[in-house]
């Protein structure tokens, strides 16, 4: 009679365990240093019962485990990151032709994006092993800390100035934005928050008032950068966490209108701002259109050339030195350019995907009583998702310029830093979920 196998050693043996089992491994691994986060069962133990869903039989008779998250969901990320490294070099590559960064080497922001990328997944994989219960109780400590960033950032001789706008603290590898870490921490206080006064969300002073000062304070220190775009978003967040949690819609809609109408007054007494949006509305013009319609103008003049099919990878001509910030907030018309309208359609598509099952992994924890996941991970959610149309309605000239980046694509170690803290969130969120459905407890 043959030897009875254990599940890890089926596992091990099982051909199907190749990359996806290796970053199973990696994601489920519990660090020794973060064994007391995990809760990891005693010696001897089974984490999950043997008789739960979670184990399979292969035809030979073998058990095998199934990852506990959502692998597709995962190597949907990993395939847009691979394409950003592709995208952000076809982008960058002949950037140091131009004098202003001469000093560059080709491979200069590959180099770096890669860096980015390697420091995301190690910061991903840390924060896998972080339980949701223990996310929402940092979460006020989170947005304390966001704040105190944002404050920093807007010191002289600590935080780095480009073009106008001091937003960037420099750490070496990488220049930290602060507004980045502040998406996350509006998410997670919003559905902290929304937990704690269930019972007051149908009174709108002791409901929504804290929550907008929260908002307000975050606010005004991105106006000092200025970062008018990160405010957007957030608030965007923070309303959508509130709507999603239960307040009411004549609440909601109220405070919504007090936003729509603090933003209309930002931009009408800001000229700078308004000439933004003249700009938009006719960038063709003698007036815009070597002004504030260049980028719109040339962005569109890329998705021309690139019709149907695109002109070919690598290919572009605006690139080279005609569109600002192709690398960054205008990599979308590179793509346009050189993949065309299905290389454009096929990316929209994988955000959608991407949005669309975030939010069903919030719902299902929602009905598992798992409240602040749920809102955690539909603000999460509504950041990726909203992020991207306003990145791709700028692009495309549907919307004002602003200066935003494509989530998972556009250079940018801190942007790209968040957004995969954020997954590996969503996939902890799915993970528990999986377990609560086996009969384990999280």
């Amino acid at each position: 009679m043959s030897r009875p196998h254990s599940a890890s050693a089926a596992l091990a043996s099982s051909p199907a365990a190749g990359a996806a089992g290796v970053w199973a491994r990696l994601l489920s691994a519990p660090a020794s240093a973060l064994g007391w986060l995990r809760g990891d069962p005693a010696p001897g133990e089974l984490p999950v019962r043997l008789a739960s869903v979670d184990h399979a039989r292969r035809r030979s008779g073998t058990a095998v485990r199934e990852l506990g998250f959502d692998q597709v969901l995962l190597w949907v990320v990993v395939a847009l990151l691979c394409w950003s490294l592709v995208m952000v070099y076809s982008a960058s590559i002949a950037m140091p032709d131009n004098p202003r960064f001469r000093n560059l080497d080709h491979e200069h922001f590959l180099i770096r994006h890669s860096i980015a990328l390697g420091v995301g997944t190690v910061a991903a994989l840390l924060a896998f092993q972080v339980p949701m219960q223990r996310w929402q109780q940092w979460s006020p400590w989170v947005l304390a800390g966001s704040v105190l960033l944002l404050i920093v950032v807007l010191i002289p001789f600590i935080g780095r100035e480009v073009n106008g706008a001091r937003r960037w603290i420099p750490l070496g590898l990488m220049n930290f934005q602060p507004s980045e870490l502040a998406k996350l921490a509006i998410a997670m206080y919003a559905a902290g928050y929304m937990v704690r006064r269930m019972e007051l969300k149908e009174r709108f002073w002791r409901a929504v008032l804290p929550m907008g000062v929260a908002l307000g304070l975050i606010g005004f220190l991105l106006l000092l950068q200025p970062d008018m775009g990160a405010f957007i978003v957030i608030a965007v967040i923070a309303m959508g966490i509130l709507f999603l949690g239960g307040v009411s819609a004549r609440m909601f809609f109220l405070a919504a209108g007090l936003l729509g109408a603090v933003f209309a007054l930002l931009i009408m007494s800001s000229p700078w701002r308004r000439e933004r949006v003249f700009a938009y509305l006719d960038p063709f013009s003698a007036e815009h259109a070597l002004g504030k319609g260049y980028q719109l103008t040339h962005s569109l003049i890329a998705f021309g050339r690139g019709e149907w099919f695109g002109v070919g990878l690598g290919a572009s001509i605006e690139k080279l030195h005609w569109l600002p910030e192709a690398h960054t907030d205008f990599l979308l018309a590179v793509i346009g350019e050189e993949l065309g309208l299905v290389g454009v359609l096929l990316l929209i598509a994988v955000f959608w995907w991407l949005v669309r099952r975030m939010m069903q992994i919030g719902r299902q924890s929602i009905a598992l009583e798992q409240v602040f996941s749920g809102l955690l991970v539909q603000g999460i959610a509504l950041w990726i998702g909203f992020q991207a149309f306003i990145n791709i309605g700028v692009n495309l000239g549907a919307l004002p310029t602003k200066g935003l980046t494509l989530p998972f694509m556009s250079f940018g170690g801190s942007a790209i830093l968040m957004n995969l803290v954020a997954v590996a969130i969503v996939l902890r969120a799915d993970h528990e979920n999986r377990k609560l459905m086996h009969g384990g407890r999280v």
